[in-house]
């Protein structure tokens, strides 16, 4: 493998652009993908790496998949990364893999789009694609941890699942006059979806693993969904949106959320962004960074029950320390808590939403207790 200088060596350049930053960073030898993946994440490519035959019979798909089409599009009409072409973005994939530790350096272009995006695709060798919307938007430090986190896909494999949701997404559109076909895929396409806006998260983590700088990885994400107008924007304060999100509103605002999410590969911006810095300060993320962390050599003795389980906690622990106003309520069914129905028409319509006759209430009665404010109609959009 070709792999840049030490980190702490700064002084060497190809084409202009230092090879690495000037600041000593971490190397993570022979680290395997799952010490940065998202549990949900985590115990799915760990079921799927068990099965016998798995990657051999999906990759044997890949002559109906749109891989061979799309490595000839990018070849004819992008820009490929080297030491000749985007020197600088050729730097940032050899560091990268250097310190994910992989071996094999993925092909990588800048394709003309102004939307700022990036993947990672492919079934037998993965290739990262950025859009010049992208490169023309971050700095180097917000650029290498989108670098990093596109290397991230490339280690944990996410390319191969990512190129199949492409096809089956394609596929959908195609059958569409097929009732019961079209429903069997887009069920399929939903499952994919929800798996990879988990490893979108896992992503986030390898890039700030990379570039191991947060408050670049905060920069970027903010850049993402508003443009390149870092003076007009806080951290804190696009924070404080991702809790605001999960707070707001009642059980109509939660269902709304799950509509929006839905079609979705990626999760949001924010919550993409409040997500990264709870992991930044998690020990396991301390303890990855003091060099304590599973190797690629374990991979094969890794327990799918265990990784079921940790994946299942996670998502316990999410519902009881949720703020979201559905999480409340399935608290409340499953720790047994009285009147689940004035709970369920709260969450719905507010208190006091739905009223009685004053015929069929007595005078005295009084609708909701102290400190209540009812909510009059539905909710604006």
């Amino acid at each position: 493998m070709s792999v840049p200088n030490d980190p702490s060596d700064s002084t060497e350049s190809s084409g202009g652009a230092e090879k690495v930053p000037s600041r000593t960073r971490k190397r993570f030898p022979g680290i395997s993908s799952r010490a940065y993946e998202h549990p949900a994440d985590r115990s799915a490519l760990v079921a799927l790496r068990k099965l016998t035959g798995f990657d051999t019979a999906f990759k044997a798909l890949s002559g109906l998949l749109p891989e061979r089409s799309l490595r000839l599009l990018f070849l004819s009409d992008s820009v490929r990364v080297s030491d000749q072409q985007f020197a600088h973005l050729n730097v940032m994939l050899l560091d990268a893999c250097y310190i994910l530790d992989l071996e094999k350096v993925p092909s990588m272009y800048v394709t003309q789009d102004p939307q700022p995006n990036a993947m990672c695709i492919g079934m037998d060798s993965p290739i990262i694609v950025v859009t010049t919307g992208l490169v023309e938007l971050l700095d180097e430090e917000e650029m290498r941890a989108v670098v990093g986190h596109e290397v991230g896909h490339a280690l944990s494999g996410h390319s191969v699942y990512r190129t199949i949701l492409l096809f089956l997404t394609n596929l959908a559109v195609r059958v569409a006059w097929i009732p019961l076909g079209n429903l069997a895929i887009l069920a399929i396409v939903t499952a994919l979806r929800e798996w990879f806006r988990k490893s979108e998260l896992s992503a986030d983590r390898a890039g700030l693993l990379v570039g191991q700088d947060l408050q670049a990885s905060m920069r970027g994400l903010m850049k993402i969904a508003g443009g390149n107008h870092l003076h007009e924007m806080n951290v804190d304060a696009f924070l404080k949106q991702a809790d605001e999100y999960e707070a707001a509103g009642d059980l109509r605002d939660s269902v709304l959320k799950i509509m929006n999410v839905l079609p979705r590969t990626h999760p949001f911006t924010t919550v993409r962004a409040a997500e990264l810095k709870k992991w930044s300060e998690s020990r396991d993320y301390q303890r990855l960074m003091d060099g304590h962390y599973p190797r690629r050599a374990e991979d094969k003795d890794t327990s799918v029950y265990d990784t079921f389980k940790e994946s299942a906690n996670h998502y316990a622990e999410n519902v009881k320390t949720s703020k979201d106003p559905l999480m409340g309520l399935i608290r409340d069914i499953s720790t047994g808590a009285g009147d689940i129905g004035g709970k369920l028409r709260n969450k719905f319509t507010g208190p006091g939403g739905t009223q009685t006759s004053t015929q069929e209430r007595p005078a005295d009665e009084t609708q909701d207790g102290p400190g209540d404010s009812p909510e009059n109609g539905p909710r604006a959009e």
